[in-house]
């Protein structure tokens, strides 16, 4: 009997990988605080559940805040109130998504400074007319490109690009002392140009600046910015062009580079401020930088702005070396939390009880993605382990606080097929073994596409169920890649329709892809 219980259990696993027997998934991403969405919810998730869809991923930054609302609780919740009615007229299973620890910034909003910090160690600094300034020791400049590409014109401070063919780039190869902050800074104007002009700072194949421009195709002059720790290195190279050609014409003018001063300085007891030989309080003002992840609102990053005034009682000419900390931002303001130290673990303990509150959800996505910056700061340092076992301790400190119900993750940061690995972005260490921080119940959200095979096998191999994550604004004969990979593993339950543009248009057509 015993046999032939677990010989059927078998075959329903088995069977399950099979795309007709998929359940089907919509993520959804959406504003709850604004009352037009909530229509456009009741219409989408109509024609989800008419298409055959079971289940809802929902995503909105705001879940991070659920406490300290104001005025707009009382709104907000009765909105959830009314989506959660949605969902149980469509016969739809809501899975909440919480805990942004890869994309911070809606957690970041309860305190900027609880950003993970990349370190500054000995900055040069002066007493100038009663304030502490920045001084740029040793001495770097950006004079004539040490190297450049033949379609990239320069005459003085001015390079000219114009219907490039491949790469145009010019190059600066400069010595620095290790973990200092750059600020990079230039002018650019744009005709109908087609390209993605770039600021790269790369020490060797590593890149340590990540931030978008956002040139726009046409343009008058527009300054911009970028900011970059050298972190342990000594020789970097600096690159200003496009890379795979473009039509239309580029110029650039009055690059330069210059130490950061004290911008977005992080104050936490896991990133302290030092100053050799001087105090804070009493030889110079607590250094503080009033526009610290705040503009336009909590959470939200700039990488440059005018570093704070700091005023001083000490001598004309006096020189002080500061040791501090700084948030990495990457691409358009992607931010990644601290998450050693009881300040996040407190956060996160309030959100997993206010969400459960407000959702009482059959089950959660952990929101952990794409943590591109980890293991940098003292909290981090202190506590002596590579970064995936101090990702693999979160990852089980927040399943923990989600016990009694399903839990969902997504794969990538604990995937060795995947970001689960060493020279991950701006993530000091390996993260090789952030895994052994799953339970082999937590349901993994699989996005692995390009190795999709071995990936699927990997967690298929430790037990957990899978949900694939598949879409992604591509066409949609794609998932039929994605039902074959299925097949080849035994627990692949179901299948997403997963848009980061908002686009239903195809959500009848990949139903019926997954059917066939």
């Amino acid at each position: 009997m015993k046999r032939w219980i677990l010989g059927l259990y078998i075959l329903c696993l088995s069977v399950s990988s099979f795309g007709e027997d998929l359940q089907l998934w919509l993520y959804y991403s959406t504003n709850l605080q604004v009352d037009e969405n909530i229509s456009k919810i009741e219409k989408v998730w109509k024609r989800a559940a008419d298409a055959g869809y079971t289940h809802v991923m929902l995503a909105d930054s705001k879940f991070s805040r659920l406490g300290g609302l104001g005025d707009m609780e009382k709104k907000y919740f009765a909105n959830i109130g009314k989506v959660r009615k949605i969902a149980a007229d469509n016969k739809l299973t809501i899975i909440p998504c919480l805990f942004p620890i890869g994309y911070s910034n809606s957690l970041l909003w309860h305190d900027p400074s609880l950003a993970e910090g990349l370190p500054v160690k000995e900055a040069p600094f002066i007493a100038s007319k009663g304030k502490i300034i920045p001084t740029n020791d040793p001495n770097i400049t950006l004079g004539k490109p040490d190297w450049k590409d033949d379609s990239v014109k320069i005459e003085g401070n001015m390079a000219r690009i114009e219907n490039p063919q491949g790469n145009s780039r010019m190059t600066y190869k400069l010595k620095v002392p290790r973990f200092r902050c750059y600020h990079v800074s230039v002018w650019i104007k744009t005709e109908n140009f087609g390209g993605n002009p770039e600021i790269k700072a790369l020490a060797g194949d590593k890149s340590l600046q990540y931030q978008n421009l956002g040139v726009e195709k046409t343009q008058d002059w527009k300054e911009y910015h970028v900011v970059f720790n050298t972190l342990e290195n000594e020789q970097i190279a600096i690159y200003f062009g496009v890379w795979g050609g473009a039509r239309g014409k580029l110029e650039w003018r009055d690059w330069k580079i210059e130490e950061a001063g004290l911008v977005n300085v992080l104050r936490r007891p896991g990133t302290p401020v030092e100053a050799k030989g001087f105090s804070e309080g009493k030889d110079f003002d607590r250094i503080l930088d009033p526009k610290l992840g705040n503009d336009p609102w909590n959470g939200e990053y700039k990488a440059w702005h005018e570093p704070p005034s700091i005023k001083t009682s000490l001598p004309e000419g006096t020189k002080l070396s500061i040791s501090y900390y700084h948030p990495a931002i990457i691409y358009d303001g992607q931010v990644s939390c601290c998450v050693s130290g009881q300040e996040i673990s407190k956060l996160l303990e309030d959100e997993a009880e206010r969400m459960k509150s407000a959702w009482n959800a059959k089950g959660y996505m952990m929101s952990h993605d794409e943590i591109r910056t980890l293991n940098w700061d003292k909290s981090c340092a202190d506590r002596n382990l590579d970064a995936g076992k101090i990702l693999a301790d979160n990852v089980k400190f927040c399943a923990g606080l989600l016990n009694g119900s399903d839990v969902y993750v997504w794969n990538d940061m604990f995937d060795p097929f995947h970001n689960a690995r060493k020279d991950y972005y701006l993530v000091r260490g390996n993260l090789s073994g952030s895994w052994e921080g799953l339970d082999k119940s937590v349901i993994i959200m699989n996005w692995n596409f390009s190795k999709r095979d071995d990936s699927l096998k990997f967690f298929a191999d430790r037990g957990h169920r899978q949900v694939i994550a598949g879409y992604y604004d591509a066409p949609v004969k794609e998932v039929e890649k994605w039902l074959e990979s299925s097949k080849k593993v035994k627990g692949v339950t179901g299948i997403m329709y997963t848009t980061w543009r908002n686009n239903y248009d195809n959500l009848e057509a990949f139903a019926e892809a997954v059917k066939k």
